[in-house]
């Protein structure tokens, strides 16, 4: 099978891309891959002479370049390729729209002028906003987005969900739950506060800290969707949870615990606006029809992502030199008005 994965340079991508070519050594990717601040290619520097592998620098909202990779033909395409941070959708909305939905469309395209056979579509748990019961978000539930991140994979997501009923496009859609682990880019909450702690530098909570998510090991997500990408009927969208539902705090605390480090380091900080309180997905539709479980507890993942930022320290002291601190200086001065 030839893959064209979208986004591969990133966290979830570039584990994704490894998994399949380790699983599966007679398939071939092509990884289009923008490299914006969150894509590195060093996180696939190890397949760098693999004759499997080949990278394509490009924007998937460029018909041109999604074309040309398309028309050599491609049997399938997982698009990772996104604006993914809420708090960056917060003072630049527009580049998300493009990414995340004209980017979606440009990929739907291509998929149907060249007859590829199966199209999964990327998304997250984000899309269905703030639980307001204690019930997990089946895939039947509304969409209920609160940020410009989560509205433009909503819409997305219903592009994508009109081409299969109008164009017949086979398109599947995962719908997965915050990822930790290796090669995570150090702006989201977990990854952050682990190489922010192991600097002895300050932990960022937003508002009391009691932010509810569900901590999916990427790994496990990965093995998810290619369960998706291999048996899934076209149409369809799949929740994938691990139900290790934490707060913002716990995680917190544990990261300072395991790394031996002190409460002091925690910092509050103003909330975002329209900060959903809680994320919970259903998955058993993906357990009962697929047969996917999660192979790690959460114990087991963390430890694994604390020891590999531990042992990659050059990665991400890289990673953090330079989009990552003007980033912040953005973000913080956006917070304050």
């Amino acid at each position: 099978m030839r893959l064209l994965v979208t986004g591969g340079c990133g966290f979830i991508g570039s584990n994704f891309i490894r998994h399949i070519l380790k699983k599966y050594p007679g398939y071939s990717i092509v990884n289009l891959d923008l490299l914006t601040y969150a894509g590195n290619l060093e996180n696939l520097s190890d397949l760098q002479s693999d004759p499997g592998y080949k990278f394509v620098k490009g924007d998937i909202a460029d018909l041109n370049i999604v074309e040309q990779v398309a028309q050599k033909g491609i049997d399938a395409i997982v698009n990772f390729a996104a604006e993914s941070h809420v708090d960056r959708s917060l003072y630049d909305p527009g580049s998300f729209v493009r990414t995340n939905l004209v980017g979606v469309q440009v990929l739907l395209d291509a998929a149907l002028k060249y007859k590829v056979k199966s199209f999964l579509q990327v998304s997250t748990d984000e899309v269905y906003g703030s639980v307001t019961d204690q019930k997990g978000f089946t895939e039947d539930s509304p969409l209920n987005p609160s940020s410009p991140y989560s509205a433009s994979k909503a819409s997305a997501d219903l592009l994508a969900l009109s081409y299969f009923k109008t164009f017949k496009a086979p398109v599947v859609i995962s719908r997965g739950t915050n990822n930790f682990g290796p090669y995570q880019f150090p702006e989201k909450l977990l990854s952050l506060f682990i190489t922010n702690a192991l600097e002895d530098g300050p932990l960022p909570l937003y508002g009391d800290g009691m932010y509810i998510r569900d901590w999916l090991y990427v790994e496990d997500h990965c093995n998810a969707l290619d369960l998706v990408l291999h048996q899934a009927r076209p149409g369809e969208i799949y929740n994938i949870s691990s139900h290790n539902e934490k707060t913002n705090k716990e995680i917190t605390f544990l990261i300072l615990k395991n790394l031996n480090k002190p409460e002091s380091l925690i910092k509050y900080v103003p909330d975002r606006p329209a900060h959903d309180r809680h994320y919970a997905l259903d998955s058993t539709k993906i357990e009962r029809e697929l047969g996917w479980r999660p192979k790690y507890t959460f114990e087991e993942g963390m430890r694994l992502t604390i020891e590999w930022y531990k042992n990659n320290r050059s990665w991400w002291e890289n990673v953090k030199s330079g989009e990552y601190v003007k980033y912040y200086d953005r973000h913080y001065a956006y917070l304050k008005g």
